[in-house]
């Protein structure tokens, strides 16, 4: 979330945001294959990720927090292209980051739209667990 943050706000090249987030953290324990993809693939789809949750949104999606922006493009990304993560991961992992990252009640806002997002494109999925 950070590095799409940092994308968003400063437009650097991808692979120096990479670059610098490599050189700056600690990735001994970090999927760098899922970093990688994340940082990369989210910008190159994003026309797609942001079809799928503007309609959910309650407000332009120009006038969207940047915290809020990344973390709903990188919710959307999973949801879309990474069905190998169940959606309730990746609503609460999403959720997680924007108590941590985000303003006051900005989760609740981040939960709803993602519940949305799942909805639409986890229809199997969320259909299968209501079958247990």
């Amino acid at each position: 979330m950070q590095a799409l943050y940092q994308w968003h706000m400063t437009a650097y090249d991808l692979a120096e945001i990479e670059s610098q987030f490599r050189a700056d953290y600690n990735f001994e324990k970090v999927d760098l294959a899922f970093f990688q993809d994340i940082v990369h693939q989210v910008p190159a789809n994003l026309v797609e990720l942001q079809a799928a949750f503007v309609p959910h949104l309650d407000r332009d999606i120009a006038e969207l927090d940047p915290i809020e922006l990344s973390l709903l493009r990188l919710g959307s990304y999973e949801l879309l292209k990474r069905i190998d993560i169940p959606y309730k991961v990746v609503i609460n992992e999403s959720v997680a980051l924007a108590k941590k990252f985000g303003a006051a009640d900005g989760h609740k806002f981040i939960n709803g739209v993602l519940d949305c997002v799942a909805r639409d494109v986890r229809t199997v999925e969320i259909n299968a667990g209501k079958k247990r």
